[in-house]
């Protein structure tokens, strides 16, 4: 029999799910979730909301991710988005890489010191080592791709132009407003572990309103809020 990983916390494995879900999902702070726990009568500090979004992101990513690998091996990757922001660290910059699929998922997401030939080499190998070789790589006019892809052996899949990487782009959106809400990160490997769950959740909860009529919308919303809940069980 497998041990909960809530075992030593008085708190109900039911809250802690809600809290972690309140503050990687949407743009709030910490103290911000607090409140909102405060109005459902549930008392505890945003330093106890930090260590379970700590401790618990990656246990709940985990779980989605076994979820969606079989669908997500099932499904052709023809199309990929490759493209990188810059984001500071104690005031040194740093590079997020980020891979998003034709359907807008973000599949993979990478931070480095560095945005040369061996930073996107190992992004490259990394996306791909979980969902394989995508017909289609469409990136901005940044050297350091066409480099990597020329020692993979995929460069005459690259496809480069004007407004063709606005679905990577706007996937950055999402990020920014989380940076903003955390006052930016401390450390490299936080910002890395944040942005590994923080895709894994909204990958989730992604129901494409723009595609979807409003009952379609709603029902993929509480089925979705009904799988995030089933992960407790699973």
């Amino acid at each position: 029999m497998t041990k909960s990983p809530f075992r030593y916390f008085k708190t109900s494995p039911e809250i802690i799910q809600l809290a972690v879900m309140l503050y990687v999902r949407f743009p709030l702070s910490l103290r911000n979730v607090e409140d909102l726990l405060h109005e459902r009568g549930i008392d505890i500090c945003h330093e106890t909301v930090r260590h379970w979004a700590d401790r618990f992101g990656t246990y709940f990513t985990h779980k989605i991710r076994k979820r969606r690998s079989e669908r997500m091996r099932q499904s052709p990757q023809w199309q990929w988005h490759l493209d990188e922001v810059f984001v500071k660290i104690r005031g040194q910059t740093h590079y997020l890489w980020r891979a998003v699929d034709h359907e807008g998922e973000v599949l993979e997401t990478f931070v480095t010191k560095t945005r040369d030939k061996a930073s996107a080499l190992k992004f490259l190998k990394k996306a791909m080592k979980r969902y394989g070789n995508p017909h289609v790589v469409v990136t901005d006019r940044c050297p350091s791709y066409r480099a990597a892809m020329k020692v993979i052996g995929n460069e005459g899949r690259q496809e480069t132009g004007r407004h063709f990487n606005n679905r990577a782009e706007n996937s950055h959106l999402l990020f920014r407003r989380r940076e903003r809400a955390m006052s930016r990160f401390r450390r490299m490997r936080s910002l890395q572990k944040f942005v590994s769950v923080h895709s894994s959740v909204y990958n989730h909860f992604n129901f494409e309103r723009h595609i979807n009529t409003r009952i379609r919308f709603k029902q993929k919303r509480d089925a979705a809020l009904r799988e995030w809940r089933a992960l407790l069980v699973a």
